[in-house]
């Protein structure tokens, strides 16, 4: 039996409110449950699935020891301490629809994105940086809905197409 499809990440951060925030604000997440683990999570959903939990880095012992894995070494710093661009993720995606109102609210926040066009694919991708912990989001939607929302990439297969669209929007 092989992989059926990603349950969720975990954002270890220095801001887990602000982290949530910006998650719910402007991709369109909803904040709700989650069971008690003995230290503060926000767990955030699509539907009725948690996909995103987010807690404070460096929180407690107690979290330190829960989220430990049997072959994590003594001394070593598996947390990142919610530095940003700790390299521990370099992009999480979601797959989307609805793209002109993702473009509409991302707009409205004044979130920099830039829009590609996947290598002869059926994809049409929005990428931008969550500025809290510098994690790059990744929103995949389908080209042809895209296509009929008018949208021009401004990168493709064979590089940079910035003359049909600007990059910030």
């Amino acid at each position: 039996m092989g992989l059926k499809f990603m349950e969720h990440i975990l954002i270890l951060t220095h801001d887990p409110d602000a982290t949530r925030d910006w998650f719910c604000t402007n991709l369109g997440f909803r904040s709700g449950y989650h069971p008690e683990f003995g230290f503060p999570v926000h767990w955030l959903y699509i539907g009725e699935q948690d996909v995103v939990h987010i807690g404070k880095a460096r929180h407690s012992a107690h979290q330190d020891t829960y989220l430990r894995t049997p072959s994590d070494k003594d001394g070593e710093d598996y947390s990142a301490a919610g530095a940003p661009g700790s390299g521990r993720i370099d992009h999480v995606c979601f797959n989307c629809e609805g793209i002109d109102e993702f473009v509409e609210r991302l707009t409205r926040n004044g979130v920099v994105f830039n829009e590609r066009k996947a290598h002869n694919s059926d994809l049409y991708q929005l990428f931008m940086r969550e500025p809290i912990n510098g994690i790059k989001v990744e929103l995949n939607f389908s080209a042809e809905e895209a296509v009929r929302a008018g949208r021009v990439a401004s990168w493709t297969s064979t590089g940079d197409n910035s003359a049909a669209t600007t990059e910030t929007r």
